[in-house]
C-alpha cells in the first residue's frame, strides 16, 4: 500500500468517528487497515446478524477451506451463543463475539463483513463495514430503499472495496449455462418474462407492547431506523412485513426472481413500473402485501412480470418460486434450483438439464444448501483479484431497485414512469417520498 493510499485511508477513518448512536465506535483507528492479505491467506471474517439466514451463512462461509470466520455480531446473546458453539465444531479458531458489530469493524482481525441483519441495516452496515476497509458480503435486498442502493454504488468506487449481494443463483452453474443457452437463441427473441414466489404463512397477529426480553437489545436492533416501541410480533422475522423495518416478500424473494429475468433478458433500468395486490388473506399487523403483482415494461420492446402469493402456496409450473422465459421459438424454465427445461412452442421438452442437488426454496434459513459455497467462492476470487464478481453491488442494486419500484407503486396506488437510463421516477413528487427513509438521529449514511 502506497503512503497516499495509507493517508487517505487514515483521514477517511478519522472522518467516520462519531461520538453519537451512529456511525464508527468512537476510538476506531486506521490500524484496521493494515493487514494486506496474500493471496493463499484464508480470509477472515465477521457475521452480522446469525439468527436464521445468517446462521446458515456463517456454516458456509465456515465451511470453505480458505475462510475462518472469526467474529459472530448479534444483538441476540442466545442467537449469538448459538452460532459460535456450532462454529467451534467446524474450525479450530475459536471465535468472538460481539452484540456490537460496530465493535469488530474496528479490528484488524477481519478482512470482510457478512450481513444478514433486518433489511433496514444492510445498506447502514455496508456503508460503515467498507468505510472501516472491510469487504462486503450483504444478503438481497441490497437496500431498505433506492437512495440507499444509490449511496452503496458511489460507496462502491470511492473505498474500492467488494461488495457482493447474495442473490446466490448467479453462480449456480446449471444456471450460469441456462443463461448462456438464452442469449445464444435457444428459444429465440425473448420478449416476456414471468416470476414468482408461494408460500402458506400464517396471520403474526395484533402485536402488544412488552418489555424487551432480556437477551435483546432493541435499541440496537433498531439501529438507523427511528425508535418505535417492542412489541411481542415483530422479532425475529415478522418485521419483513413492516414497511418501517422490512420491504415485503417483493424484496425478501422476490429480488431474486426478478434478477433471474433481468440477467436473462439482459435490460436494466424499466419505464413503466405498475402493481396490484395489498394484505388480503388475514387481518393483524402485516402492511405489506401479501398477494401483488409486479409489473415491468422496458425500452427494449419486452416485459417481466412478478406474482407473491405469501398465503396461498399453490404451485406455478410445478414449482413454489420459478421463472419462466418466453421466447418467438419456445420458452425456458427456471425452477429456482440449479435447473432449467427449455421447451418448444408446442410444450414438447427440448432439454432437460437437472439440478444435481436439491434445494428448498421455503426453507428460510438455508434454501440452497451448499451452492452457496459457489457464490461465496466468488467473491473470494474478487478480493484475492482472480476473478469478477457474479452480483456487484451495480448489478445487485439495479435488481433490488425494480422490486422497490414495484412496492413504491403499490403504496401510491398508481404507475410509474421510470427514465431508463438512470431507473429513477420522473415527474411524481408522491412517490419519490418513498425513495429514501428517515433515520434515528447519528444513523445517517454519509459517504
Amino acid at each position: 500500500m502506497d503512503n497516499s493510499r495509507r493517508d487517505f485511508l487514515k483521514r477517511t477513518a478519522i472522518g467516520s468517528t462519531m461520538a453519537v448512536a451512529g456511525g464508527i465506535l468512537p476510538g476506531f483507528s486506521a490500524t484496521s487497515y493494515n493487514r494486506i492479505m496474500g493471496s493463499n491467506e484464508k480470509i477472515r471474517v465477521s457475521m452480522m446478524g446469525v439468527n436464521s439466514r445468517g446462521s446458515a451463512l456463517a456454516q458456509t462461509f465456515a465451511e470453505q477451506t480458505n475462510c475462518d470466520v472469526v467474529h459472530v455480531c448479534d444483538v441476540d446473546s442466545r442467537a449469538s451463543d448459538k452460532c459460535r458453539k456450532m462454529l467451534d465444531g467446524l474450525q479450530k479458531i475459536q471465535t468472538k463475539g460481539f452484540k456490537d458489530f460496530r465493535e469488530s469493524l474496528q479490528s484488524n482481525d477481519i478482512d470482510a463483513m457478512v450481513i444478514a441483519a433486518p433489511d433496514h441495516w444492510h445498506a447502514p452496515a455496508a456503508l460503515l463495514a467498507i468505510q472501516a476497509g472491510k469487504h462486503v458480503y450483504i444478503e438481497k435486498p441490497c437496500s431498505h430503499n433506492p437512495n440507499e442502493g444509490e449511496l452503496l454504488v458511489k460507496a462502491s468506487s470511492r473505498y474500492g472495496k467488494v461488495i457482493q449481494m447474495g442473490n446466490q443463483r448467479r453462480s449456480y452453474p446449471n444456471i450460469i449455462l441456462g443463461i448462456q443457452e438464452l442469449k445464444e437463441g435457444a428459444i429465440g427473441r425473448v420478449y416476456f418474462g414471468k416470476g414468482w414466489y408461494t408460500n402458506n404463512r400464517g396471520p403474526i397477529g395484533i402485536g402488544k407492547e412488552v418489555a424487551v426480553p432480556e437477551w435483546l437489545d432493541w435499541n440496537l436492533w433498531q439501529g438507523p431506523a427511528p425508535r418505535k416501541a417492542f412489541k411481542d410480533n415483530i422479532v425475529h422475522y415478522n418485521w419483513h412485513w413492516n414497511w418501517h423495518w422490512g420491504t415485503g416478500e417483493a424484496l425478501n424473494n422476490g429480488t431474486h426472481m426478478i434478477d433471474l429475468l433481468r440477467w436473462g433478458m439482459g435490460v436494466d433500468y424499466p419505464v413503466k413500473v405498475s402493481s396490484s395486490g395489498g394484505r388480503f388473506r388475514y387481518k393483524d399487523d402485516w402492511e405489506t402485501p401479501d398477494t401483488q403483482v409486479i409489473n415491468l415494461d422496458f425500452k427494449e420492446n419486452l416485459s417481466m412480470t412478478w406474482e407473491g402469493r405469501s398465503c396461498n402456496g399453490r404451485y406455478i409450473e410445478g414449482s413454489s418460486v420459478g421463472v419462466m422465459f418466453y421466447g418467438e421459438k419456445g420458452s425456458m424454465l427456471m425452477d429456482g434450483g440449479n435447473s432449467y427445461t427449455i421447451y418448444d412452442l408446442n410444450n414438447a421438452i427440448i432439454k432437460e438439464v437437472k439440478p444435481g442437488q436439491a434445494t428448498d426454496a421455503r426453507n428460510l434459513a438455508n434454501p440452497s444448501g451448499g451452492l452457496d459455497g459457489i457464490h461465496v467462492q466468488n467473491f473470494f476470487d474478487s478480493i484475492y483479484n482472480k476473478g469478477t464478481l457474479h452480483s456487484d453491488i451495480h448489478s445487485g442494486h439495479k435488481s433490488t431497485l425494480l422490486m422497490q419500484l414495484g412496492n413504491i407503486a403499490q403504496r401510491i396506488g398508481h404507475s410509474l414512469e421510470i427514465d431508463p437510463q438512470t431507473g429513477r421516477i420522473m415527474n411524481d413528487k408522491e412517490a419519490m417520498k418513498y425513495w429514501s427513509r428517515s433515520y434515528e438521529k447519528g444513523w445517517e449514511m454519509k459517504l
